[in-house]
């Protein structure tokens, strides 16, 4: 008898998530596109490519066998045909000499453009700024650097990064100048990952640490990698291991040992990305909002109305997300760091950091100290980075949805009595505390809505995280993830000089390119994301942008369609904005020789996967 199908207390997972009818996809979108075509991809072409992959430890040999990837592609058995070729046709080929099929990768636009585009530090630090996760990277305001973890646990809190190193790298400056103009930042993925280093190396084929990567803004407004520190807490009976690696190229040892620890680096950015900046911030957190308005807002209410387009479609895309991506065992487990403990990472940041009233971009950049607030500056802030493509063009949207929900509002509620008595609005916003975020319900920080500006905050960052951020962090994942040496997943093998044995240090310095592929993803892992990220990535046939086709309700009154027409007008002008700023040679993060354009952010695009458009809603 099998104790788990008969236990009246164990739960299984349904192979289908309930999502009411008017949550579905449209027939459109569900026929050409969405549903089917990631449905196929985790269901059909992953299972075989595992059939493929046998071993599942087994690495790339070279990096040649990686470009034939997107040369030649990988056979498929000749049963796979019927159910992949209709539904991922910019993935699977047909092959000429055989029967069979070929899973071939599209070039990414970033390795079309400079197949060497991953390897340099100057393209490492550009990526904070105007890659797949721009959200992340902070400004350094106090010196030294500390955690905040249990040193009984975790070992001593302060930074192994020095102001001697520091000075050492930057030279004319003392590190309290540099503080004080706000030129050193960091990826701090220290206090985040360490409590769950330990745990994750118990796992196979796979290691973590905790990092920390310390930047410098040069005077063309640049960032310069200046070092990075590694940690790994006391475990197994040794005490703290932690080492500070640096761009130093008098020797051939300690310039492969900073690739070996960007590599790390990239690892950690790449989960962080996937599972806070992403997952987190905008699918995860959004369900509230949508739940909250379908049980306590009218159809007919003016907020229900205004947020309806921006909901669309969620509910059902995370339904199959909890399927086959962020279930146990499913890809974001088994390709990501820290895998199995990839959702427990995700609740206890949440926990840690979330709060709502810091997802609206401008609290945002200035909770980062990316910003300061100054009402004389466009968009009300002076950013500390000028050319930061990310913030450049999301002050844009951000401003253009405010100016177009004031007027919306400003329709509907002519004071403040108007809110506060709206009982409809009040139980929306109550159930999204209370019940939505529970555990956040006693928070100091949320926002009451008690004033039209209050609504328009409240609704401004709702609709920014759903739109704007979301396209930021997403459409952009196959152009940098789908080479995946630029955005490894995870890491599978230490540091070569984290206490090695002799045949690893043998390894690292007579073959130091293949402990480098030893220790980014393996085959199955690697080819597993390249095939999500290049689904996720794309724009449904029937797809509705940032203020593209006008919603019914919108219409009936003429001055919220002339409001909404002048949000669109808005939309089309920001497209040209774009293109100027990544014209413009003096904006060194968006534009140069073999440079990826920034256009994650230009609010209109084609279908299929494209680095540009921003939708009204996550509907992938």
């Amino acid at each position: 008898m099998n104790y788990y199908l008969t236990d009246p207390e164990d739960e299984t997972r349904a192979l289908y998530f309930y999502v009411p009818r008017d949550e579905e996809f449209s027939e459109i979108k569900t026929a050409q596109f969405g549903v089917k075509t990631l449905y196929s991809a985790l269901h059909a072409l992953v299972p075989t490519l595992e059939t493929i992959l046998i071993d599942p430890k087994l690495g790339f040999p070279h990096f040649t066998a990686v470009n034939n990837l997107f040369d030649q592609g990988l056979n498929l058995p000749p049963y796979s045909q019927t159910n992949l070729v209709s539904f991922l046709p910019t993935l699977i080929r047909n092959s000429a000499e055989a029967s069979n099929d070929v899973l071939q990768f599209e070039v990414p636009p970033t390795m079309d453009r400079n197949s060497f585009f991953w390897f340099t530090d100057e393209e490492f630090a550009r990526q904070t700024l105007a890659g797949v996760n721009p959200c992340t990277i902070q400004l350094i305001k106090e010196w030294p650097i500390m955690g905040t973890l249990d040193p009984a646990v975790y070992g001593p809190q302060e930074s192994g990064i020095t102001k001697e190193l520091i000075e050492k790298e930057i030279r004319g400056y003392t590190t309290l100048e540099a503080i004080q103009q706000k030129k050193l930042f960091m990826l701090d993925y220290h206090d985040v990952l360490l409590p769950f280093v330990g745990k994750t190396r118990e796992l196979d084929n796979t290691t973590l640490y905790g990092s920390r990567t310390v930047f410098y803004l040069c005077p063309a407004g640049t960032l310069r990698p200046l070092a990075i520190e590694l940690t790994r807490p006391p475990l197994d009976g040794k005490p703290q291991w932690k080492k500070v690696y640096v761009p130093n190229y008098s020797s051939a040892t300690d310039v492969w040992l900073w690739r070996f620890a960007k590599a790390h680096v990239l690892s950690h950015d790449s989960a962080y990305h996937q599972l806070i900046s992403h997952w987190l911030r905008t699918h995860c957190c959004t369900e509230p909002y949508i739940i909250a308005a379908k049980r306590q807002l009218s159809a007919m209410h003016p907020v229900h109305r205004l947020l309806l387009p921006h909901f669309r479609y969620t509910m059902e895309i995370n339904a199959l997300a909890r399927q086959a991506l962020i279930n146990a065992g499913g890809v974001i487990e088994s390709t990501f760091a820290p895998l199995k403990y990839c959702m427990q990472a995700s609740s206890a940041i949440y926990g840690q950091s979330w709060r709502f009233d810091k997802e609206g971009l401008p609290h945002d950049l200035i909770n980062r100290g990316l910003a300061v607030e100054d009402p004389s500056a466009p968009h009300g802030v002076k950013l500390t980075i000028e050319d930061y493509p990310y913030a450049n063009d999301g002050l844009l949207i951000w401003d253009s949805i405010k100016t177009w929900v004031t007027d919306y509002v400003n329709q509907y509620y002519p004071d403040s009595q108007s809110v506060s008595s709206d009982a409809e609005l009040q139980a929306w916003w109550s159930e999204v505390r209370n019940q939505g975020h529970e555990d956040k319900k006693d928070e100091p920080w949320w926002p009451t809505i008690s004033t039209q500006q209050d609504l328009v905050e409240v609704c401004t960052t709702i609709i920014w995280v759903v739109s704007g951020h979301h396209a930021a962090v997403n459409f952009g994942q196959y152009a940098f993830g789908g080479y995946f040496p630029n955005q490894p997943t995870t890491a599978r093998v230490k540091m070569p000089d984290e206490d090695p044995t002799e045949d690893e240090w043998k390894l690292f310095i007579e073959k130091p390119e293949q402990a480098l592929l030893a220790t980014l993803p393996s085959q199955i892992q690697a080819t597993t994301v390249m095939t999500v990220l290049d689904v996720l990535s794309a724009h449904a046939p029937d797809e509705e942008y940032l203020g593209g086709p006008i919603e019914p309700a919108w219409r009936d009154d003429p001055n919220v369609k002339a409001a909404f027409e002048k949000f669109n007008g808005r939309q089309k002008e920001i497209e040209g904005e774009i293109d100027a700023r990544n014209a413009d040679s003096s904006r060194k993060n968006r534009s140069g020789a073999g440079v990826y354009p920034y256009e994650l952010l230009k609010p209109f695009s084609e279908s299929g996967v494209t680095g540009k458009g921003v939708p009204y809603s996550i509907s992938i």
